[in-house]
């Protein structure tokens, strides 16, 4: 959910992380004169940032009705474009922040990747699909006919400096040169990747492309003969997401799955200099607090859990390793002795917090990510919702399962919890609703409580236990009469 700006030369980190976003970011670009920054999220929203001093400069971008999956600015710096997987492309004023005109509509899946042309007259976008198209930015209605030769969707598209070309990588495993001018394909696609081509851009000079793929490398291109130039560019342990040109095009930049990002010399294609990895690269999903309050748990992609004192920010002991991927959730016991946490490996764990070690075997019953876990407030049971749609029950001492899964959801878990008497309990998925269980005898305790129009992200009682309340993707927050599953109002 942040943004981090580093030092070219050096690899250190210049300031604070730019935060605001409220879910994971999906695309960066500077504005011409440097000055700003812009930035696409899952959240659904546009942000623009100031470059020298990281603050947030107004309002979010609001316009899109799901992820934004690309951002990039006009080359005069006055708009910036967005492309997002509610199939639509927004321009926006980068001044004020306004959407300028109707969202850009033709695009059959989410669109994945745009780029305005060298002249800004053009904006050429990349879709889930296997269509690529050109729209006048002046108009926004699209110029000729979509692009179509590759067999999977195009992941990223640009214009050569000159804009007399464009450059598309594909999940074919293959980067196509297009005549910007009529659209037909230029030459033969380039083929050398084992893998999806995520990402593809021009040298400063024109001369050469670089493309990033899902097989872990990079790889140059002769851009007149299509040749490759050289070996692969290998180092990555993962993916490799994203690739640039420095301006002098000396150097070329890598981003990673593996959380590191690379630099490069861009003629003898060797790395120039040790990756840099960020301190907080793995993305920190849950965090909890200690009953007393005196400590701070979260769980992360990188497989872990850490324990943190809550006063001085400090580690306290090891972080808890037994899982055997990333940590969704995390709880305390009501007694603040143990945590549970729940995984993408589609098991829970309960931890002794004092020695830092597993208690028992992980509990095993889910056939897909636990997504959530929460104990009863008397500390006898630990409740998990999962993506395999269902919520187990089990016995916090043993670890074994109490009862069969409640099952009813037409869709993933993402959140449950108990009332503060322990009799219920709530759940809310990406079907849009919230279910109220009995937690003695597993039976749903009314209809689904609905109003939501995305999923639900989390729930909980409040703590007297009349009311209920939902937090969606829809970007409201519902409360609901606990004991008739009315709603009451929304935030």
């Amino acid at each position: 959910m942040t943004i981090r700006i580093w030092d070219a030369e050096t690899g250190v980190i210049l300031g604070e992380p730019l935060t605001g976003h409220t879910e994971g970011i999906l695309s960066v670009a500077y504005s011409p004169d440097g000055r700003h920054i812009t930035s696409g999220s899952y959240d659904n929203t546009i942000r623009i940032w100031d470059a020298e001093t990281g603050a947030a400069v107004g309002k979010p971008l609001v316009n899109h009705h799901a992820y934004v999956w690309s951002v990039a600015y006009s080359p005069d710096g006055q708009h910036i474009i967005s492309g997002s997987h509610d199939k639509t492309i927004q321009i926006w004023d980068a001044e004020t922040g306004a959407a300028v005109g109707k969202p850009l509509k033709g695009h059959t899946h989410g669109v994945g990747t745009v780029a305005y042309s060298p002249d800004g007259r053009h904006i050429i976008s990349g879709p889930h699909d296997t269509t690529i198209r050109i729209w006048d930015a002046e108009t926004g209605a699209p110029v000729g006919k979509p692009l179509l030769r590759h067999s999977g969707s195009a992941r990223s598209v640009v214009y050569s400096p000159d804009g007399q070309h464009i450059i598309s990588g594909s999940n074919d495993k293959t980067i196509q040169i297009w005549d910007a001018e009529t659209g037909a394909a230029v030459g033969n696609p380039l083929k050398g990747h084992t893998d999806g081509v995520a990402t593809v851009a021009y040298s400063p000079d024109g001369r050469h492309i670089v493309s990033g793929s899902s097989d872990d490398t990079i790889r140059i291109w002769d851009a007149k003969t299509g040749a490759a130039v050289g070996s692969p560019l290998k180092g990555h342990g993962d993916g490799v997401c994203s690739v640039a040109y420095s301006p002098d095009g000396r150097r070329i930049i890598s981003g990673s799955y593996d959380c590191t990002i690379r630099i490069w010399d861009a003629k003898p294609g060797a790395a120039v200099r040790k990756p840099r990895e960020g301190p907080t690269w793995r993305l920190v999903v849950c965090v909890a607090y200690s009953p007393d309050g005196r400590h701070i748990i979260s769980g992360s992609h990188d497989r872990t859990i850490r324990n943190w004192d809550a006063e001085t920010g400090a580690a306290v002991g090891k972080p808890l390793e037994g899982h055997t991927n990333g940590v969704w959730s995390v709880a305390y016991s009501p007694d603040g002795r143990h945590i549970t946490s729940g995984s993408v490996d589609n098991t829970i764990r309960i931890w002794n917090i004092d020695t830092s070690t597993a208690v028992g075997k992980p509990l095993e019953g889910h056939i897909a990510d636990v997504r959530s876990v929460a104990y009863s407030p008397n500390g006898r049971h630990i409740i998990s919702g999962s993506y395999d749609r269902t919520i187990r029950i089990w016995d916090a001492d043993t670890g074994a399962a109490v009862g069969k899964p409640l099952t009813g959801h037409d869709d993933s878990v993402w959140s449950v919890a108990y009332s503060p008497d322990g009799q219920c309990i709530i759940s809310g998925s990406v079907d849009k609703t919230i279910r109220v269980w009995d937690a003695e005898t597993g039976a749903v305790a009314y209809k689904p409580l609905e109003g939501h129009t995305s999923y639900v992200l989390s729930v909980a009682y409040s703590p007297n236990g009349q009311y209920i309340i939902s937090g969606s993707n829809d970007r409201s927050i519902r409360i609901w009469d606990a004991g008739t599953g009315a709603a009451v109002g929304n935030l």
